[in-house]
């Protein structure tokens, strides 16, 4: 989670612009459900009333009214009317006057419906509060008949009010004291059906104008964590691609080039999507879930318990899942990175594949790689699918005890039905909060994974580095200078090369020859620092290559590797490759040299003509010529050629040989060879044995001081070729 969360970092603005606008959100969801339960409560039971004192009341019901109240009741129920003729109407009190009046007269407005409701029912005044009989039961209540049995019976009223409310709340004495004030509203000749109206086309234009904020404020979230989520996955990208470029091959082959791929693609898609669901669901989960906890309060239901019961239950529940599964999903990305792996090295050596007909053994790898990595993720999406079925079966089964619950203390009069409705609603949002939450719990493990996998891939630095006392290197003879380097590759145990010491002069061809596995191709490497030295030092023109910045260090090196490897694009531009701004002259030049230009010609479009991925539609030796092209182009000091003319037939290489020989005497030529026939010539050959320099001449010292090299010339030419006849006989 913290790596997740680091990846923000950067984009904190678009962050709490987020943060801001799910408080908004919550809001909106929160705010619906109590419109909900106003509407049912309000709107529909209580007719659109929603304070307590009626808008307008006949003298009678007033004064009927105003003798059940206390001294100080009667002064905030006198404070709160005016007269007008045969009507007192309430004057325009604020909402904290309504709300004060509310909590002042709720006890002798429910007594004063209580008392109506009796008198009506026993017929005292012979009419009822709506019909005019107020004015009769006034007089009744304030005729000097029975005073202590009246006096009395009003204690004994007020009480009983009290006890109700210690014993159910305030809803269902409130609910009494509302249709009191419905009561005398409609006996004072108010459109009570108009309030009501008015109420309910009030209440649902701001639950419309909530409705249209929450969708715009819902598609702003989404809008702002898709941007973050594609920047984070821009910015790791370009980060782990920076620091694959700049890693040694010693890196490279510690992650393996597969794995590589792996973590720069789905990896670093994992992420993304994920940092896009942390934005959308994780944080708004407790957000809406502490809001709809304060409203589950708010609410005075009794019934919090039945919500805390269905959080524990899910907890358990996912706890349960995810502890199954954490395994499996630190397992899967491995085996992503096994087919990866596989599939890999079969379309690369699809050829060779089929030249076996080895086609069936590698759909069998291909297969227990796929079935192993199946198998996986089979299990895990078998156990989180229970996870669906289970958090609706704990959601609706949450519903039902909610309903059964409430239905008895609705027939008891302590809720009602839109508290009911709200506490529901607000009971799902908890609920449905948990269960983003857990859905997550699904997808962090394995973001979690592929963020560490990420991490460690940003967190190597590449064993070969910028010497902070580097600087910038202008090479202008190109003497390279091997003094007794000793080389050996990571974790090995033994060196590759030992004690190489030599010297290669710039107008001279040093060329270097062995058997396979002696660290030819070793030796060449370590020059333009793909590797560095154990031990010894090189350097160039006297200045240890360390201490050479490596932009400078390659540029002055023109290498043409083993393998030729070209790329996607035009000739022209895989010839460019090393220098952007070269003319269609030196093209053309750096062709000739590499004899290259005769089949670029032949061809329609010529320097034009299209090169696919890899080179795959020319042949090796086409492949290799232009390789060896595209390092001339860049003119450099020093050309090494890595074993660059194997694909090369007898004829080309002469060729190609007396090119150079004519066209770049200032330069270093260092050539790998096998072919006794391309160094024949060479100022200078190095024997290699084992990684240790066994004999070193030209090609006739070698013939008669090294019996290796000897025993390489040997056997590709004949004693005849080689000059031995005399030395037999």
């Amino acid at each position: 989670m913290g790596k997740l969360f680091k990846n923000m970092v950067p984009y904190w603005k678009s962050v709490l612009i987020v943060v801001c606008l799910l408080m908004v959100q919550a809001y909106c969801d929160l705010s619906l459900p109590q419109y909900t339960s106003n509407i049912i409560d309000v709107g529909i039971i209580n007719g659109g009333t929603e304070y307590i004192l009626p808008e307008k009341i006949t003298k009678e019901t007033y004064t009927m009214t105003a003798f059940l109240m206390t001294d100080e009741e009667k002064e905030l129920w006198a404070s709160d009317y005016e007269e007008e003729g045969a009507f007192y109407v309430r004057k325009a009190l604020s909402e904290e006057e309504l709300q004060e009046a509310d909590s002042q007269l709720l006890v002798p407005l429910a007594l004063a419906y209580q008392v109506s409701a009796s008198i009506q029912e026993s017929g005292i005044a012979g009419g009822s509060l709506e019909a005019g009989g107020s004015g009769d039961a006034a007089a009744f209540l304030s005729s000097g008949g029975l005073p202590e049995k009246l006096e009395t019976l009003i204690e004994q009223g007020r009480a009983s009010i009290i006890n109700m409310i210690d014993a159910a709340g305030e809803s269902t004495v409130r609910s009494m004291a509302l249709q009191y004030a419905i009561q005398c509203n409609k006996a004072a000749g108010v459109d009570v059906d108009k309030i009501q109206i008015s109420y309910l086309l009030y209440s649902g234009f701001r639950m419309l104008l909530l409705a249209l904020l929450l969708g715009v404020v819902t598609v702003m979230v989404g809008l702002f964590s898709a941007r973050v989520g594609a920047g984070i996955g821009r910015d790791l990208r370009e980060k782990v691609f920076s620091r694959v470029m700049g890693f040694s091959n010693g890196e490279i082959d510690q992650f393996s080039t597969a794995s590589l791929i792996t973590r720069c693609t789905n990896d670093i898609q994992q992420v993304q999507m994920v940092s896009i669901m942390l934005l959308r669901m994780v944080l708004f989960a407790p957000i809406i879930g502490i809001g709809g906890i304060i409203k589950v309060i708010h609410t005075n239901a009794g019934m919090g318990w039945t919500i805390a019961l269905a959080v524990v239950v899910i907890m358990g529940f996912v706890i349960t899942l995810v502890s199954i599964t954490m395994p499996r999903f630190k397992l899967m990305q491995t085996l992503v990175d096994r087919v990866n792996l596989v599939s890999r090295e079969i379309l690369t050596g699809l050829l060779v594949i089929r030249a076996f007909g080895r086609e069936e053994k590698e759909e069998e790898r291909f297969d227990d790689a796929n079935r192993m990595l199946t198998k996986t993720q089979l299990f895990t999406n078998r156990v989180m699918s229970i996870m669906m079925p289970g958090m609706m079966l704990i959601m609706n089964g949450t519903s039902i005890l909610i309903t059964w619950v409430a239905a008895h203390r609705i027939d008891a009069g302590m809720l009602q039905v839109g508290g009911l409705t709200a506490f529901i609603t607000y009971s799902m949002q908890i609920v449905m909060s948990f269960l983003m939450l857990t859905m997550m719990s699904i997808m962090l493990p394995r973001a979690g994974v592929a963020a560490e996998r990420i991490d460690e891939v940003l967190r190597t630095k590449s064993s070969i580095l910028d010497d902070e006392e580097a600087k910038p290197l202008e090479v202008e003879k190109g003497r390279v200078t091997y003094e007794h380097v000793h080389f050996a590759y990571p974790e090995a145990k033994a060196d590759v090369l030992s004690d190489i010491d030599f010297t290669a002069e710039p107008g001279q061809v040093t060329a270097i020859i062995g058997s396979t596995g002696c660290g030819k191709s070793t030796l060449v490497n370590l020059l333009p620092r793909f590797y560095d030295v154990r031990e010894g030092s090189i350097s160039i023109d006297g200045v240890d290559i360390r201490k050479i910045p490596l932009k400078d260090l390659r540029k002055a090196v023109g290498f043409v590797p083993q393998k030729g490897v070209l790329f996607s694009g035009t000739i022209a531009s895989n010839l460019r490759f090393g220098k952007k701004d070269a003319n269609e002259e030196e093209l053309k030049e750096a062709a000739e040299i590499a004899q290259a230009a005769d089949f670029i010609e032949e061809k329609k479009d010529g320097f034009d003509s299209s090169i696919s991925q890899g080179g795959s539609n020319v042949s090796g030796g086409q492949k290799q010529r232009l390789a060896i092209a595209r390092a001339l182009v860049r003119k450099p000091k020093i050309l090494v050629f890595d074993d660059s003319f194997s694909a090369l037939d007898m004829k080309t290489d002469a060729l190609l040989r007396k090119a150079l020989m004519e066209r770049v005497k200032d330069c270093t030529v260092l050539i790998v060879a096998q072919r006794i026939s391309t160094i024949l010539h060479a100022d200078k050959i190095l024997v290699l044995d084992e990684g240790k320099i066994v004999g070193m001449g030209t090609h006739e010292e070698l013939l008669k001081n090294c019996e290796v090299y000897e025993q390489i010339a040997r056997s590709q030419l004949s004693a005849k070729e080689l000059g031995l006849e005399e030395k037999e006989a």
